[in-house]
C-alpha cells in the first residue's frame, strides 16, 4: 500500500485573536483579498491593511502581491468577506513558502460582529 499524500492545513486566526495581535504586533500585515466593490462597503481602517483582490492574484499570481507582502517571512493575516477566499489565498501562499500566514476565520463579517461593529456589514 502506498503512503497517503501529506495533507496541508491552513492556519486560521479568530477575530478576537486578530484584535489582540493588532494591539501587540506593529509588524503584522493584513492582506484584504476582497474585490474593490466590497471594500467600499466596509473595511478595517488600519495602516497595516494592504489590498490584492483575489481576481488580480488569479491573473497575475505573485506579481499582484503588494510590496508589504512580498517577503515570505512577513507576519500576515489574509481576510475576505466570510473566510473562503482568504483560506484559498492562505493555502496558496503557504504552498509558495510563506510561513507566518493565517486566514481570518469568518472574514471581515465575523470581525465586525465580534470586534468592531462600527466597520459595518454586507
Amino acid at each position: 500500500m502506498e503512503d497517503p499524500l501529506p495533507v496541508m492545513t491552513i492556519q486560521e486566526i479568530t477575530p478576537l485573536e486578530l484584535a489582540a495581535r493588532l494591539r501587540e504586533e506593529n509588524d503584522l500585515v493584513l492582506l484584504d483579498v476582497r474585490e474593490p466593490y466590497e471594500v467600499g462597503r466596509c473595511k478595517i481602517t488600519d495602516p497595516r491593511v494592504v489590498y490584492a483582490p483575489m481576481s488580480d492574484l488569479a491573473r497575475k499570481q505573485t506579481a499582484a502581491l503588494p510590496p508589504e507582502v512580498a517577503d515570505p517571512a512577513v507576519k500576515l493575516v489574509v481576510f475576505c468577506h466570510v473566510g473562503q477566499r482568504s483560506a484559498q489565498v492562505t493555502f496558496w501562499l503557504q504552498d509558495l513558502g510563506w510561513q507566518k500566514v493565517a486566514s481570518l476565520a469568518g472574514g471581515i463579517d465575523a470581525y465586525a460582529r465580534q470586534v468592531d461593529p462600527e466597520i459595518g456589514f454586507y
